[in-house]
């Protein structure tokens, strides 16, 4: 009988593009807002808010909101390390982990995402392990749609509730 590990997960997608501008695609706060975030705010650790463009560096903290949400529904963390080529990586949903990596395989840029440190009881096994999982796989599948084909999936109405593309 085999164990389910709650306190992670792993989601892969591969994109047509190199590693470096898959991970630039994590790297700026405007880069976030063209495939993932409605908004996306780093400050630096002495208090100063990062401009759009300018590359985010460890220590950051963020508040992220999304498209088809209220401004109320937000997360906040902190960037705990980037090395300017394949790795980003940012506190989530808490105490969480996230790490997202780029390798290239087969002539493809795989991005590897990556959330672990997950509580165990059962509203987190369903609102971050599940819901998380969920949300990220929507967000993978956007980044591919967006450096592929410049299609933008993401639902931009917060009128419209319960829907995967938001």
């Amino acid at each position: 009988m085999s164990h389910y590990d709650w306190t992670k997960f792993s989601l892969r997608v591969d994109v047509k593009a190199t590693p470096l501008a898959v991970y630039n695609a994590c790297a700026t706060q405007a880069n976030l807002e063209s495939w993932f975030l409605r908004k996306a705010i780093f400050t630096t650790p002495d208090g100063k808010m990062r401009e759009a463009d300018a590359p985010i560096q460890p220590g950051d903290t963020y508040v992220w909101k999304w498209h088809g949400y209220e401004d109320s529904m937000q997360e906040k963390g902190k960037v705990l390390d980037l090395n300017g080529k394949d790795l980003f990586k940012f506190t989530f949903a808490g105490n969480c982990e996230v790490t997202i990596t780029c390798k290239l395989l087969e002539g493809r840029t795989i991005m590897e995402l990556v959330q672990e440190k997950i509580p165990t009881d059962e509203n987190s096994k369903v609102l971050i392990h599940i819901g998380c999982m969920k949300g990220w796989t929507f967000y993978l599948a956007n980044l591919k749609s967006v450096m592929e084909g410049g299609l933008d999936l993401r639902n931009r109405n917060v009128n419209i509730k319960n829907v995967v593309t938001a």
